[in-house]
C-alpha cells in the first residue's frame, strides 16, 4: 500500500498463487501513518480513499470499506456488471467510481516499478520469504529517503 506520493505505507508478500483481494484488509489493518498534530504526533489508521484495480473489485471488499467510510475507487469486472444487468432491475445500481481520480492509481505502479529497480526485488532469487521481505523493506526505505 502507498500513499499520494508513492511513498510505501505497509507491505505483506503472499505466495505467487495468492490472490490479491484477500490481503487489502490486512493491508489497512497494518496501516499506521504518523500525522503531525499541534499537540503530538498520533497516528493515522484510516485512508481518505482506497484507488484498487479489478483485482479488488469484489462485493465483500466494497462492503468492508463502505463499513469503515472509506470512499472506493474501483472499476467493476465485466462479469460484475454482465450478472447485475442480468438481473435487471433487482441487480442494483453500479457502484460509484470516479473514473478521474482513478488515473492516479499509476503512483501504485510507479512506486512497483521503482522497487523493481532493485535486482533482488524484481528476480525473486531469496528462498526464504523473510529474507525477501527485508529486500523489499529496505528497498521500500532507500525510495521512501531518497525521495
Amino acid at each position: 500500500m502507498v500513499d499520494g506520493l508513492g511513498r510505501p505505507l505497509t507491505i505483506r508478500i503472499t505466495p505467487g498463487q495468492a490472490g490479491d483481494n484477500p490481503q487489502l484488509l490486512p493491508l489497512l489493518g497494518d496501516l499506521a501513518v504518523p500525522v503531525r498534530n499541534a499537540a503530538a504526533l498520533t497516528h493515522r489508521s484510516h485512508p481518505d480513499a482506497v484507488l484498487a484495480d479489478k483485482a479488488y473489485s469484489h462485493r465483500s471488499t466494497r462492503e468492508a470499506l463502505r463499513q469503515r467510510r472509506i470512499t472506493t475507487v474501483i472499476p467493476e469486472k465485466s462479469d460484475q456488471i454482465a450478472y447485475r444487468k442480468a438481473k435487471g432491475s433487482e441487480g442494483g445500481r453500479p457502484p460509484a467510481f470516479d473514473a478521474v481520480v482513478y488515473r492516479r492509481r499509476n503512483v501504485v505502479e510507479r512506486c512497483f516499478n521503482k522497487m523493481k529497480e532493485w535486482r533482488g526485488v524484481a528476480t525473486r532469487y531469496d528462498k526464504l520469504a523473510v529474507t525477501f521481505l527485508g529486500g523489499v523493506v529496505l528497498a521500500a526505505i532507500v525510495r521512501c529517503w531518497l525521495r
